[in-house]
């Protein structure tokens, strides 16, 4: 019985060790952000590429755009993205440029705190300074507004976000958005925006039970959305399997309406309303040359 006890008090000291370890482990990298001319347009156009005002707000209640989405439901709990209006309390408006650098493209908060990855801020980390100011100036010119849509629901032991420190070393990677010089400009743009600011692999790549993207299931589709919705694969083999052409790929990101003239649902019908139908045609068009080219 003694022999149980001391086996016990060993391992929850060596939990708590581990614990204690976690905390103090640092992440994420210094930010030095030089003296960029902001473009609050340019900003805007991104964040509404980026998905930020899909995200973050919630047309289902009466509070204003940027003050928080609806419940984001999944296996771990429930995230709730947060108000990213200039509320200096309840939203951005007590953070520096260099705080929002290291939100956006580490996945950091203001206070060290990692974000949880419901949060697609791997994708986003090919955002280049520039990007970051002119976002950062777009969101300072929306009304700032203390209402908030609430906190998370996360389930134990989820809620310690030390341990996602952990989730980063393992899973912190995002594919590739680097130009390649053997392919047309509109080719590596819509790589950029597909593999980085538009974050589709978020919802078209499978997960696994820590909640990773598996690197080789890209873009392939998955089964398990939040709230139990799917999204199919997206590949430009799967594409052109099922009859998408280029063309049809940039109307229906425009306009929402698929080839056989249905329309899309769920989360992709406001991706659409919120995010692809904002895009120039230009954008579309990359995008579409992107997915439906064999990499």
């Amino acid at each position: 019985m003694l022999r149980a006890g001391m086996g016990l008090l060993g391992l929850l000291t060596a939990i708590a060790a581990c614990a204690a370890l976690l905390a103090l482990w640092p992440i994420g990298t210094p930010v030095a952000l030089g003296a960029l001319q902001p473009d609050p347009q340019r900003g805007a156009y991104l964040a509404r590429a980026g998905g930020c005002i899909g995200c973050h707000s919630d047309p289902g209640s009466d509070r204003p755009a940027l003050t928080g989405g609806g419940p984001i439901k999944t296996s771990f709990g429930s995230f709730v993205a947060p108000n990213i209006t200039p509320d200096p309390d309840h939203g951005i408006g007590g953070w520096t440029l260099e705080d929002f650098a290291r939100a956006v493209r580490q996945g950091i908060a203001p206070d060290g705190r990692p974000y949880y990855p419901a949060f697609p801020y791997a994708f986003y980390g090919a955002l280049s300074d520039q990007d970051i100011v002119d976002m950062w100036a777009a969101f300072q010119t929306v009304p700032a507004s203390p209402e908030t849509a609430g906190a998370h629901d996360i389930a134990f032991p989820f809620d310690l976000r030390f341990g996602l420190k952990l989730w980063r070393a393992a899973y912190l990677h995002a594919p590739p958005t680097a130009p390649d010089p053997a392919r047309p400009e509109a080719w590596n743009r819509g790589q950029w925006l597909v593999n980085g600011l538009a974050h589709c692999g978020a919802c078209h790549t499978d997960r696994n039970l820590a909640g990773g993207r598996i690197a080789a299931r890209h873009l392939k589709g998955s089964d398990d959305l939040p709230g139990g919705g799917t999204a199919p694969d997206i590949t430009a083999t799967a594409l052109a399997r099922t009859g998408w052409t280029a063309g049809d790929l940039a109307f229906a990101l425009q306009s929402g309406v698929m080839p056989g003239g249905d329309t899309f649902g769920g989360g992709m019908g406001k991706v659409v309303q919120h995010s692809t139908a904002w895009l120039t045609p230009e954008d579309r068009t990359a995008i579409a040359q992107y997915l439906t080219t064999e990499n």
